[in-house]
């Protein structure tokens, strides 16, 4: 079974390391870990991983936020923010990243392996919720119903369109529904057209 890789994005180094050993302690896997902005898109784009923890002050002039936005724009991967800062300016700006977690330090070991697996949890739900849209429609897609009055003629019995065009029933069926036929003759048109089969038998 793959181990959840999980890339760390902190310039603490002490934090860094705190984080890594509970990490490792409950199993996951550390694919590497960053401390700034700019080492952190390319972690992800190298590493590709499962989750990201990622602090919002780090070295180098792009913090966090702007690096989970870097993320966001290339890849699909949830993000965790680990931060000492939960003032409104930063929470707002965290919020336009749509995070999948945000912890205030100092926290738990428990707090955090949670706020990972919910993470984790919503992700999954979120990618089966895309999928069965695409799916249902690529079915509505696919599907078209014949609704309300049908003009048939009493006769001949073809059906006018909606240009006014008289068409055969089948070709009609076929152009708004998705449908095909087969051909085969009912027991009364055999009767009718066919006497001597029913003579033979």
């Amino acid at each position: 079974m793959n181990k959840t890789s999980i890339l760390i994005v902190e310039d603490e180094i002490l934090v860094a390391e705190n984080i890594k050993n509970i990490l490792l302690k409950n199993g996951y896997r550390v694919a590497s870990v960053a401390v700034s902005g700019e080492e952190a898109v390319s972690g992800a784009l190298t590493e590709k991983p499962n989750i990201i923890l990622m602090d919002i002050v780090l070295k180098g002039s792009m913090d966090g936020i702007e690096a989970a936005g870097r993320i966001r724009e290339k890849l699909d991967i949830p993000i965790i923010f680990i931060t000492a800062h939960s003032d409104d300016k930063s929470l707002e700006r965290v919020k336009a990243t749509q995070p999948f977690g945000y912890i205030t330090k100092p926290f738990e070991e428990r707090q955090l392996t949670i706020t990972i697996e919910m993470a984790l949890y919503k992700y999954k739900i979120d990618k089966e919720k895309e999928q069965l849209i695409l799916e249902l429609q690529d079915a509505l897609n696919k599907v078209k119903v014949l609704s309300g009055l049908i003009p048939i003629c009493s006769y001949c019995k073809k059906i006018r369109d909606d240009k006014g065009y008289w068409e055969k029933v089948e070709d009609y069926i076929r152009t708004h529904a998705d449908v095909e036929f087969t051909h085969s003759i009912c027991p009364d048109c055999v009767t009718k057209y066919f006497p001597e089969l029913n003579e033979k038998t």
